[in-house]
């Protein structure tokens, strides 16, 4: 099948970029202005039209980074509906406290409308004005849309489009920048980091992790199997996906039997494939990762792990049925599974961000909890186990944001505070008054909640 571009992404210079800054930071004088009642109104309306176009949004996130049309759904549902629980909330959040000035946002291309827009709309409402740069993977044209509903109710959002280190004088190291909210990864989160150790400037910095799932002492499989089914969503291509299960070695069999039916189970294919105009489209787990060159990045780290001495416990195929004739499917990749990945490999100590699982055996709780340590800190990590006493235990030994017991932990809705520990975040932790909080200045000598250099987050703050 013959591949057609329907359009080139607009990749803006630097000179542009900083021209679009400095128009952005005077909307901040004016915008800070408005009353919050009028701020309300403006981003009450905004939510009013996306939700119109809801059905168009969530078909665009299909079309443009291939996410299952359910689960592209449920991403405009949440951004509205999280915005909506700040409308209600944003009075008391507010008292005491006023906005800094421009926002600048970088954000991934796999959440464009749940995370990025909603963070967006959240920063406006709070009575700053936004620039944001559009993800280069994908999700520009959702993002251009959601930000031109906003643009025509008359909130203060730019966005801007180009290569992340061609525009970092303009959205980073500017002077005209407030804060930098920023979803991505380590490498470039660390320069980032460097950028800001010695400057005031606010910044939140999300970068990936290894979350981990122990399994220790544990009998609930029909549980834990569906909540790994549906860890699968988007091929686990989300900051707070679970990619290594750290399981006692007696429970290794029962955990075996459970885990390769799920992968047995999953539905893998083109997330637009219909025979006939009137037909629903297709109900898959997941679809095509960002782009081919991520399902070769990812087929080279398991090659590496391989020769390294890993064993493959499960190697999925695609399905041919679940694909147009003659489709170019090098983007897709189906689940994959490894024991006992060498220290040394990529895949230890790094997220794959895709359909890769490995699986460690060990044989102490003191055990379990360094393999689930691995990464110097991650977003989430759990424990399948039906001892509540050691849940608590485990809980205060592992270095992530957020602990489950017997249960997947994720970003959050409405007031769920949101950050990581170690390399997994930097700076000021979000979700509920604590976003708010990031954007806004309070009473002389405040401290921010984050992940700083000298900050330490206590078990009873998850």
């Amino acid at each position: 099948m013959d591949a057609t571009p329907l359009g080139r992404y607009p990749m803006i210079k630097l000179d542009a970029a900083l021209k679009a800054v400095e128009q952005a930071e005077k909307e901040f004088h004016t915008w800070s202005q408005v009353d919050l009642d009028e701020r309300r109104r403006r981003v009450s309306e905004t939510l009013d039209d996306i939700e119109k176009h809801a059905d168009l949004l969530a078909k665009t996130l299909v079309w443009e980074i291939g996410k299952p049309y359910p689960q592209s759904k449920v991403s405009v549902e949440r951004c509205v509906s999280g915005v909506r629980w700040y409308l209600k909330e944003i009075e008391g959040m507010m008292n005491g406290r006023r906005p800094i000035g421009l926002i600048s946002n970088i954000a991934s291309w796999n959440y464009p409308m749940s995370v990025l827009v909603h963070a967006v709309l959240v920063q406006c409402l709070a009575g700053n004005s936004v620039i944001a740069k559009t993800p280069t993977d994908g999700g520009i044209h959702t993002v251009t849309l959601a930000l031109a509903l906003a643009r025509r109710r008359g909130l203060p959002v730019s966005l801007v489009s180009g290569s992340g280190g061609e525009l970092s004088d303009a959205l980073v190291r500017n002077d005209a920048i407030a804060c930098l909210a920023f979803v991505g990864g380590k490498n470039n989160g660390r320069e980032i980091a460097n950028a800001f150790y010695d400057r005031s400037k606010r910044y939140m910095l999300e970068m990936d992790g290894v979350n981990c799932y122990g399994v220790w002492d544990f009998s609930d499989w029909k549980n834990l199997a569906a909540q790994i089914k549906k860890g699968y969503e988007y091929g686990k291509q989300r900051c707070t996906a679970y990619p290594r299960y750290v399981v006692q070695r007696s429970l290794f069999p029962k955990f075996l039997e459970m885990y390769l039916g799920v992968v047995q189970s999953l539905q893998v294919g083109n997330p637009l494939l219909v025979e006939k105009k009137e037909e629903p489209l297709p109900a898959l787990d997941y679809g095509p990762l960002i782009n081919s060159r991520k399902v070769e990045e990812l087929r080279v780290m398991i090659s590496e792990a391989v020769a390294g001495g890993a064993v493959a416990l499960y190697e999925g195929s695609l399905d041919e049925s679940r694909f147009t004739p003659n489709q170019d499917n090098s983007a897709y990749l189906a689940p994959v599974t490894l024991l006992n990945l060498p220290r040394n490999c990529k895949l230890y100590h790094g997220e794959p961000f895709g359909p890769v699982d490995s699986v460690v055996v060990v044989d102490s709780v003191d055990q379990m909890i360094a393999e689930m340590n691995v990464s110097n800190g991650s977003l989430v990590s759990s424990l399948a186990t039906d001892d509540a006493n050691l849940a608590k235990q485990v809980a205060g030994d592992l270095r992530c944001f957020k602990f489950g017991h017997n249960k997947v932990r994720s970003r959050g809705d409405n007031d769920e505070s949101f950050g990581g520990f170690g390399q997994s975040w930097k700076g000021c932790f979000v979700g509920g008054r604590y976003l708010v909080e990031a954007v806004t200045e309070g009473p002389p000598g405040e401290r921010l909640k984050g992940n700083f250099p000298d900050y330490v987050l206590l078990p009873e703050q998850r």
